[in-house]
């Protein structure tokens, strides 16, 4: 009877034993595929990075435009453009990608930032930037620098060596000076096409003024309206958008302002929202247009906010704000933004915008007119 018992028991701890293997194969064989999986959605996130830029919205026709100027501008484009991929695709972060793709446009006359910056009615040159990171949504902000070489690497420096976001004036290029920037000569942004395009507004601006004692407004608006020198005087600006392989976003803008400015006006690219916004949670933009409607819209900030309590893509939110939104009060401009998940948007309601784009693939595009 023991025997049997014995016998019994043994066949009871066997099947227990044997069952208890299977289910730690079958449980040890589950995990590995819930890792595998993760590890590979991982790895796509760490794969995925892109980035988009502009370089001004406003009145750009195909037929104002010389074969090689176009070539002149699709050619800077694609070198900006170019190296800021260049630091993703080699595992650089997003700031680092916005910063140097931003230099590269400030460094060109074609642009209104940095080198190619339109005059104030004063016939100075004041630049104004702004950068910020969409992991801890710090930022930083310069307006009315007149001797920094890069605002838009001053304005990274107030975001992480500063406990401020935005400087202005001569405390900003004091600031500059301290954390060892180039600085230059204010005679280093004369450009020839900007002064005559200065002057050509003033002109214009004492016709108008004429125009206005007679009571003819009718032949004012019809000048300033096909005139693409008078009409885009309140446009142009650089910035970028960037998304890398750690899914961090950042986004940068810089400008000279309004060609013909007074009384120290600030326009929206060094104001954080309006335009220059980055959440990792949505996307990073960067604005581009007659900045006063931008700051009253807080353009930039508003497509984030869309995606995230809408819960809309970026392209829906981007066009609501710009072709609609942006619109009803009169504003003209667009944007360029990328999302977490590396889409991108170039949205405009103007008759063109200097634009770039680059995935992860390589694959470029470069437009300047509306399509």
């Amino acid at each position: 009877m023991k025997s049997v018992f014995k016998l019994f028991f043994s066949l009871i701890v066997f099947v227990f034993l044997c069952c208890c293997t299977t289910n730690t194969q079958k449980n040890t064989e589950e995990k590995m595929t819930i890792d595998e999986n993760v590890k590979t959605e991982n790895e796509k996130i760490k794969d995925n990075f892109g980035i988009v830029i502009h370089g001004g919205a406003g009145t750009i026709l195909k037929k104002n435009m010389t074969p090689e100027k176009e070539a002149e501008y699709k050619a800077k484009l694609e070198e900006a453009i170019k190296t800021g991929h260049k630091i993703l695709a080699d595992g650089g972060n997003s700031l680092d990608a916005v910063e140097a793709t931003i230099k590269i446009l400030e460094g060109s006359p074609l642009f209104n930032a940095g080198k190619g910056a339109v005059f104030t009615a004063d016939e100075k040159n004041e630049l104004d930037a702004s950068i910020m990171s969409g992991a801890d949504k710090t930022a930083g902000a310069v307006a009315g620098v007149t001797t920094v070489k890069h605002p838009i690497s001053l304005a990274r420096q107030v975001m992480q060596n500063s406990p401020h976001v935005m400087m202005a004036g001569k405390g900003a290029e004091e600031f500059a000076k301290k954390q060892g920037l180039e600085l230059v000569s204010p005679d280093y942004f004369y450009t020839q096409h900007r002064f005559d395009a200065l002057q050509k507004v003033k002109a214009k601006d004492s016709e108008a003024v004429e125009l206005d004692h007679d009571g003819d407004s009718t032949k004012k608006d019809k000048a300033n309206f096909y005139d693409p020198t008078i009409k885009d005087s309140k446009f142009g600006t650089v910035g970028c958008a960037a998304l890398d392989k750690n899914g961090n976003l950042a986004a940068g803008t810089s400008t000279g302002g309004m060609t013909n400015k007074k009384y120290g006006r600030v326009g929206d690219s060094p104001i954080i929202g309006a335009g220059t916004y980055a959440n990792n949670a949505t996307c990073a933009v960067s604005s581009t247009g007659w900045g006063e409607f931008f700051i009253r819209n807080m353009v930039a900030y508003d497509i984030s906010a869309m995606m995230e309590y809408k819960n809309i893509s970026l392209a829906e939110a981007a066009k609501e704000v710009i072709q609609n939104k942006l619109t009803a009060l009169g504003g003209d401009g667009g944007i360029i933004a990328i999302d977490k998940d590396g889409n991108v948007v170039m949205e405009f309601n103007t008759a063109g915008m200097y634009r770039a784009t680059m995935n992860k693939n390589g694959e470029l595009y470069i437009g300047i007119y509306e399509e």
